[in-house]
């Protein structure tokens, strides 16, 4: 149970830092990463399912893409909407 648990914390980490690589182009640390995936994944998961596909089926790379397709979504709302952004403009 607790090697299950610091596995989808590890893959969330890495699922939350690469949406943050893509939608800002740095990391906002680690829990935040994780924190991201995880609402990601939720995000995703409805996403899918609203237009028919499954969500996250478990611990597998359909859940991981799920998760990284969410944290995308989120981390675009976020930006949309001015929140959590950093003070330097990206160029």
């Amino acid at each position: 149970m607790f090697l299950s648990v610091l596995a989808w914390i590890i893959v969330g980490g890495l699922v939350g830092w690469l949406a943050n690589r893509l939608v800002r182009g740095a990391g906002i640390g680690v829990v935040a990463d994780v924190i991201v995936a995880f609402i990601g994944a939720v995000i995703g998961g409805t996403i899918l399912s609203l237009i028919g596909n499954t969500g996250a089926t478990g611990f597998d790379i359909w859940s991981v893409i799920v998760a990284f397709i969410g944290a995308v979504v989120l981390l675009l709302l976020l930006r949309l909407l001015g929140i959590g952004t950093r003070g330097t403009p990206r160029s």
